[in-house]
This record gives C-alpha cells, sequence and structure tokens, in this order.
C-alpha cells in the first residue's frame, strides 16, 4: 500500500514535480490560440497551417493518451512520466526554432504524444503513492494548481507573444521541464500494475490516429474540392470502420467498445463531443477575432478570455456539490444553454465592441454554463459504469473531447466560408466569426437536447470524481484507477 504522506518533504516534492509536468500540457493547449495570428504573420501562414498547428498537437493527444496511461501500468509510471516531460520539452525546443510552418506543424504533432504520456502519468502518480488518508487532498491541489495553469495560460501566452515572441510561447516549457524531470527521478517512487500481462492495442491507437488524422485533412483541404481530398476522406472513413472493428475483436483493446453497452455512457458521451466541439471552435476562433476584428493585443485577447476558466476555477467544485444533490440532468441541460447564449452574445464583438459591455457580458455567460456542465458531467461519466472501469470511462470521455475539439477546428471554417487569407481581414474574418458562432450554439443546443432526453441519476453508491477543482477549457477533467489500485 503507498504510504507517503502530504506533509512529508517527498510528499511535497512528488506534488510538486507532478503539477510541473500536467501545467505545461495545460499551458500549451490553451496559450497558443493567443499567438496564432503573429505565427501567421512570422510565418506567411495561411489559415489552414494555422488550423494544424492547433490540431497537430490535439490529433496525437487524443489518439494516443489513452496508450499512454497504459504504457505507465506496464513499464512504471515515473518512467514514462518523466520520458513524457523529456519529450514534450524536446518537441517544444523544436517548436521555438521552427524556421518555417511545416516544421511547427511537425513539432506540434510530437509535442501532442509527449502530452499523452505525461497527462495521464502525473495523475496515476499521486494515485500511487500518496498515503490514503492524504489521496483525496493530495489529488485536490494537483487538480486545484493545474486548473490555475489553465486559467492563466491564455494571458502568459499573450505576454509573450507581445513581449520576447510567440516562440518563448513552446520555449518556456524547456526550464519547466529542467526542473520537473530531475525531481521525479529523485524523489518519486516507481509504480506499475504487475498484473498487466496482455500485448499493447498498437493497432487500435495507430487506425484510430489515422481515422482522425485523414478526416482532419479532409475537412481542412474541403475548399480545393480535389480527387485527393475525397479520397482522403473516404479513407480516413475506411479507417475509422476498421478501428471499430479491431477494438471489437481484441481480447483487451484500447477502447473496449462494450463500455458502451450502458446508455447513460453513450448519452454522456455525445453530450461530451456537442459541448466540447463547440468550446474548441470558440477559443480558436475567439483570441483571433478580439486580436484581428477588435484590435487587441496578444496580451489584451489573452486577458480578456480569463473570466470563463478563473469561473470554473472558481466554481467547479461547488457546481459538482450541487450536481451531487439535484442529480445531473438539470446542470447538464441548462450548462449547454447558457453557453449557447454567451456565444450568442459574442455577435456584438465586432470592430467597435466594448469590453465591458459587449466581450465581458458574453464570456461571463459562456464561463457559468461552463462551470454548470462540466463537473456534472464528470461526475454522470464515472457513474454510468462499474466502478473497476471508471478509470478507462474518464479516459475515453477525455479523449472524446479532445477529438470533438479537433474536428471542429478543421470543419468549422470550412462550414462558414472562412478563407484562406481571412484571418488577415478583419471584415472577412468578423463574418465568418459570427456564422461560427451561430453554428456553436446550435450545436450546444443539440446537446443539451440529448442531455434532457436521455441523463438520469447514476446510482447512490457509484464512483465520485476526486478531481473537485477543474479549469480547463479542451477535455473534463482526467480521472486515475483510485477503485482498482485499492483493491490491488
Amino acid at each position: 500500500m503507498p504510504d507517503v504522506r502530504l506533509a512529508s518533504p517527498q510528499g511535497k516534492w512528488i506534488l510538486l514535480t507532478t503539477i510541473l509536468g500536467s501545467s505545461m500540457a495545460l499551458l500549451d493547449s490553451t496559450v497558443v490560440n493567443v499567438a496564432l495570428p503573429r505565427i501567421g504573420r512570422d510565418l506567411d501562414a495561411d489559415l489552414a497551417a494555422l488550423q494544424w498547428t492547433v490540431n497537430a498537437y490535439m490529433l496525437t493527444l487524443a489518439s494516443l493518451i489513452l496508450l499512454g496511461g497504459s504504457l505507465g501500468d506496464r513499464f512504471g509510471r515515473r518512467k514514462i512520466f518523466v520520458v513524457g516531460v523529456v519529450w514534450f520539452a524536446a518537441a517544444s525546443l523544436l517548436c521555438g526554432i521552427a524556421p518555417n510552418a511545416g516544421v511547427l506543424i511537425a513539432a506540434r504533432a510530437l509535442q501532442g504524444v509527449g502530452g499523452a504520456l505525461l497527462t495521464p502519468g502525473s495523475l496515476a502518480i499521486i494515485q500511487a503513492s500518496f498515503h490514503p488518508d492524504d489521496r483525496g487532498r493530495a489529488v485536490g491541489l494537483w487538480s486545484g494548481f493545474g486548473g490555475v495553469g489553465a486559467a492563466v495560460g491564455p494571458f502568459v501566452g499573450g505576454w509573450l507573444v507581445d513581449g520576447p515572441g510567440w516562440r518563448w510561447v513552446f520555449l518556456l516549457n524547456v526550464p519547466l521541464a529542467l526542473v520537473c524531470a530531475p525531481i521525479a527521478v529523485r524523489h518519486v517512487p516507481e509504480s506499475g500494475d504487475g498484473r498487466v500481462h496482455t500485448r499493447f492495442d498498437v493497432l487500435g491507437a495507430v487506425l484510430g490516429a489515422v481515422a482522425l488524422a485523414l478526416i482532419t485533412y479532409a475537412l481542412i483541404e474541403a475548399r480545393s474540392g480535389s480527387l485527393v481530398v475525397a479520397v482522403t476522406a473516404v479513407a480516413g472513413l475506411a479507417a475509422a470502420v476498421a478501428f471499430v472493428r479491431v477494438e471489437r475483436s481484441r481480447a483487451d483493446p484500447m477502447m473496449p467498445l462494450d463500455i458502451f453497452a450502458s446508455r447513460q455512457f453513450t448519452a454522456v458521451n455525445l453530450v461530451t463531443l456537442c459541448v466540447y466541439a463547440a468550446f474548441g471552435g470558440f477559443f480558436f476562433l475567439a483570441a483571433v477575432q478580439l486580436q484581428v476584428v477588435v484590435g487587441y493585443s496578444a496580451l489584451g485577447a489573452g486577458t480578456a478570455l480569463l473570466p470563463t476558466t478563473a469561473l470554473m476555477l472558481l466554481l467547479s467544485a461547488r457546481s459538482g456539490e450541487l450536481g451531487e444533490r439535484i442529480g445531473p440532468r438539470i446542470p447538464l441541460t441548462v450548462g449547454p444553454l447558457l453557453c449557447a447564449a454567451g456565444m450568442l452574445l459574442m455577435l456584438r464583438v465586432g470592430p467597435d465592441a466594448s469590453y465591458l459591455a459587449d466581450v465581458l457580458p458574453a464570456l461571463l455567460v459562456l464561463g457559468l454554463g461552463m462551470v454548470t456542465l462540466v463537473a456534472p458531467l464528470t461526475a454522470t461519466v464515472l457513474g454510468s459504469v462499474g466502478t473497476a472501469r471508471a478509470g478507462i470511462a474518464s479516459g475515453i470521455n477525455n479523449a472524446a473531447a479532445r477529438a470533438a475539439g479537433l474536428i471542429s477546428v478543421a470543419a468549422l471554417p470550412l462550414l462558414t466560408g472562412m478563407g484562406e487569407e481571412a484571418y488577415r481581414s478583419a471584415g472577412a474574418f468578423d463574418e465568418a466569426f459570427g456564422r461560427s458562432m451561430v453554428v456553436c450554439a446550435g450545436v450546444l443546443v443539440v446537446g443539451s437536447v440529448v442531455a434532457f432526453t436521455t441523463v438520469r441519476r447514476p446510482p447512490a453508491d457509484c464512483r465520485r470524481p476526486e478531481c473537485r477543482t477543474h479549469g480547463s477549457v479542451t477535455a473534463p477533467p482526467l480521472e486515475g484507477e483510485r477503485a482498482r489500485k485499492r483493491l490491488a
């Protein structure tokens, strides 16, 4: 049984290194959006290249995050975590020195691989290291400080872009890794799951990544209407079908499809796809809208977006408590509607927009909607399956949210007629942004309807979330397999 106490020097070192590691990935998932206009100008990149700058990272992270957790179980959580930190830092360095958009996109894909190794590992280390009496508080501190990192990400990104330059958005990860990795090697105890003995589902992971990559490519390049795009789209769908068949036939698949036999689990993942598709599209476009159309600096845009994540950081724990009292159906119905209202209020954010009268009200309504739905969403995912499968259920839900954001960033410009050079023209981008907000609001309304018609209260004895405080806008909190580890 793990016996490290939180108040001990070793406990503090473990908490520090896991917070540093997870914060690297959380920061990178939010700060890059603020830097996109400057990246585009400096590298002479079109809109498709900016889409890939965001999506290359999300693609590999979403595809491999389940596999990353399994690698930690097999080879040691500390070892895989340290590999992930070093990998992430090396890829960040490559991003920071990238001479062109192609190299930057490739480096971002490598960053996602590192993120898939370190993100699940940070929580797993806490759960495997701390004494059961301290584990809940340790997880709370880890998720709380991680939420702070996610909240200040756009602000930090804007400050770096306006100051030393956008390359430091990536280069900042290098000194963080130089602190994090040695602490982990010296102070974090190694842990693993000795019962894991089956082969890894590498084929499933590859097929999942290929399917997402091909579909994303087809959506981003669809404006050309070429035969290559059509063939790529068909190949992506074929890879998706092959992925499902492989996962169905494997004895120990990366994503066990029988978990979707739970109607509640399937329903809440549909809600997840809707809300995080809208969030992904919104945060990809909003920072650009504030800079290109409203005229904010990168720092101004990053600071302007703080209210949404700050509200989540301050109120997510209380939202979870409310969801436990009244059940998830109302929060998962009302939350997306509030988010839809916030996005429709963003239609007022144009060339002459006032922050206090136009921008802030929209972000406050959006933030309250996110607060309302995110904690109950996680609780419902965990409560819809048996406690022994809570970890894999959370992993699937987290990956689904990231995949939804990936597809949204690829599809929204196509759906709203945003041209390749739109971000260079305030008028063209403003028009497409308005259409995008309407589309995102519509997707959120669909998610609300799905929640109202399908979501029910989980059993009273179901698994409860450990991560009570959450500030990330890209995915719901990732929960570990606490129950199984206690029984081991």
